[in-house]
């Protein structure tokens, strides 16, 4: 083999490692982005899970048993949360889920943290935290998980009116 044939060998090896490291590359970048992508629609989904929960509770543990006009009867801001004895799963009302932790295994081994937060908002401006009782509620869960780059926050606003 003369030195030319040599050469040529030489330079089809580089071509080929070149070719064979950007499909390696090309095919571990979308494992990756699938994987990302598969998380992500789970934490959606686990967070719009926990709303559709939470929509099915009654407004506050005043409006149980009938709708009151009386804000002074809706649980006071600084009591947002759980009554003495609620556990989870046997909440009754929208701000039982204040402060509420929980841990979800999925199916690919990734693990997924629920938080809820309950709080008061101004009818006008749902974006304005009220510090006294009002007729709407806004509860927002989020959701991360060690494999997701970004935490996943949705809000709702509950109403009696």
């Amino acid at each position: 083999m003369s030195n030319v044939q040599s050469m040529l060998a030489i330079g089809a090896m580089l071509i080929l490692s070149f070719i064979s490291l950007s499909f390696n590359s090309a095919v571990l970048n979308t494992s990756t982005i699938d994987f990302q992508n598969k998380v992500s629609l789970t934490a959606i989904s686990l967070a719009d899970n926990m709303l559709e929960e939470i929509k099915s509770k009654s407004f506050d543990q005043a409006t149980l048993q009938f709708p009151t006009n009386n804000l002074a009867s809706l649980t006071p801001p600084s009591s947002l949360g759980p009554e003495s004895g609620e556990v989870y799963p046997n909440f009754n009302d929208v701000d039982d889920y204040n402060g509420f932790i929980d841990t979800v295994a999925a199916p690919y081994f990734e693990t997924y943290y629920i938080t809820c937060k309950v709080e008061y908002v101004s009818g006008n401006s749902p974006d304005v935290v009220s510090s006294v009782q009002t007729f709407d509620k806004r509860v927002t869960v989020t959701v991360t998980s060690p494999y997701l780059k970004n935490n996943i926050s949705i809000a709702e606003i509950f109403t009696l009116r």
